[in-house]
């Protein structure tokens, strides 16, 4: 059926399409169905939703993704076609019933994923399978070549080299200290970054507090051209961008199988051409995995990068408590500037950032990995090519450092005089969410006690920073509500 655009503004987050209720019903289309729409030879498959009132019978509204994709303008016509029931459906029912799918058949899957041929429902039942039924190293295998595929690459000369931490830990901004510590010995870096879904912000909420991170494939080129490395959001990269749509679902249902964790790293890897790969898996009281879970998982990631013939590496690191002092975007680059600067260091941070660094000059083939990161870092060298990085992306680094800060505040004292046992990860995260992190760029917490640290009755351990009282007056209810946050002995 030709139906003609009527423009409506409309964020969907997925493609959308409101269509008059009469002409759904003279299609037999019912809310939540899908249909092709199409000009010119350009075709995406879209979630129909109906209405009346607010168009005709004979047009259509459309979400601005399919505005942007066909190249829509209001009042021209596309043509509208109900789609078959795709063959995915039947091979995830497969899966369900544990069977083994083959490289076609997954292909098959992440295709319809990809181009929006499964509804959601159908997603997170294909998501339970393989949660309750697992993949074989042949399944996963075909998993994450099926995720690259179906995306964008970005195609660089040299040696690419990259660093993965699995999450989960309160701070921990380890990537912008390591990649410039790396880059500044020669390494290639582009590292692209993903923005917090639980956390209170994700390298790329952090570095975005003081430069640009949204580029184009030709940009991110000209900007490793120049410095070797960049500190770039993925997310509007269309690098495996059926893993963006998985991960959506997977926060809904509160399911992270192994399986997928592995395509999902390494797919987004693979696709940014990077060959020399350090996974960071932080366990312990309050991550995401214990030690022995840690372990299995460094196993399966070690089994999987030998099929993709990548020098891979994996390390196991202490994930029990925050890293660092500062958590929230700014306050978070305000503890890599210390790093950085070589004043007052957050020395968890500094330690776990030369580690890190040490490993991957030693992938690299650099011997005493350690000892080079920690000259480069002393040296101000990792300092110089941070900066250098940073105006490349457009941002000005004489403001670094110079951050107003945020009008509201809270101090978190103790009532009685101790040590501190524990901080926990989880809550922290959840704390500085309260406070507006990762949007709000300034909000977070400071951390004025750390864990081993004495501390009298009446001392700050931390201070909560908000950009209205209303959010401060939230953080202070989800504190009362969750004082296990910190643990006191």
């Amino acid at each position: 059926m030709k139906l003609k655009i009527k423009k409506i503004k409309f964020l969907a987050g997925r493609p959308v399409c409101i269509i008059h209720e009469k002409t759904a019903k003279s299609m037999s289309l019912h809310v939540g169905n899908r249909v092709s729409i199409s000009k010119k030879g350009k075709k995406i498959v879209s979630i129909v939703d109906t209405a009346s009132g607010i168009i005709s019978q004979k047009e259509i509204s459309v979400s601005e993704s399919i505005i942007k994709t066909l190249g829509l303008k209001n009042k021209d016509i596309v043509e509208v076609k109900i789609i078959k029931r795709p063959l995915s459906i039947k091979l995830i029912k497969k899966k369900l019933n544990g069977e083994t799918l083959d490289k076609k058949e997954i292909r098959e899957i992440i295709k319809n994923i990809a181009n929006n041929s499964l509804t959601e429902v159908e997603i997170a039942f294909f998501i339970s399978a393989v949660y309750n039924k697992g993949m074989s190293l042949k399944e996963t295998k075909y998993l994450t070549r099926a995720m690259v595929d179906m995306g964008n690459t970005i195609k660089l000369r040299g040696r690419i080299f990259d660093k993965h931490s699995i999450g989960g830990v309160a701070g921990n901004r380890t990537t912008p200290i390591v990649v410039s510590i790396c880059a500044a010995a020669g390494l290639k870096m582009p590292k692209t970054s993903s923005r917090a879904i639980t956390s209170a912000a994700g390298t790329a909420d952090v570095i975005e507090a003081i430069t640009r991170v949204d580029f184009s494939i030709p940009e991110i080129k000209k900007i490793v051209k120049k410095t070797g490395a960049c500190f770039v959001w993925g997310g509007a990269l269309g690098l495996a961008p059926t893993d963006d749509k998985i991960i959506k679902i997977e926060r809904i249902v509160n399911i992270d199988s192994t399986p997928q964790l592995l395509a999902s790293i390494l797919s987004k890897k693979i696709s940014v051409g990077s060959k020399y790969i350090l996974i960071d898996i932080p366990y312990g009281k309050s991550a995401k995995v214990s030690k022995s879970q840690a372990e299995k998982l460094k196993k399966s990631f070690l089994r999987i990068g030998k099929e993709f013939d990548l020098s891979l590496d994996v390390i196991l690191t202490d994930g029990s408590e925050p890293i660092g002092k500062g958590i929230g975007p700014v306050l978070e680059v305000k503890d890599i500037l210390k790093v950085l600067t070589r004043e007052d260091s957050p020395k968890d941070l500094e330690e776990k950032s030369l580690i890190l660094s040490g490993r991957l000059l030693e992938l690299s083939g650099i011997k005493n990995g350690y000892k080079k990161a920690k000259e480069i870092l002393e040296s101000k060298k990792a300092l110089k090519k941070f900066i250098e990085i940073i105006e490349a992306q457009e941002g000005d680094t004489k403001k670094l450092n110079k951050f107003k800060n945020p009008e509201f505040s809270f101090k978190i004292k103790s009532k009685k005089k101790g040590k501190i046992k524990h901080l926990d990860n989880k809550l922290v995260n959840g704390l500085a969410r309260n406070l507006g992190c990762p949007e709000d760029k300034l909000a977070g917490i400071y951390l004025n006690k750390k864990k081993g640290d004495a501390i009298k009755k009446g001392e700050v351990i931390m201070t909560l920073y908000a950009t209205s009282n209303e959010k401060l007056s939230n953080s202070k209810k989800f504190y009362k509500n969750n004082k296990e946050i910190i643990e006191l002995v």
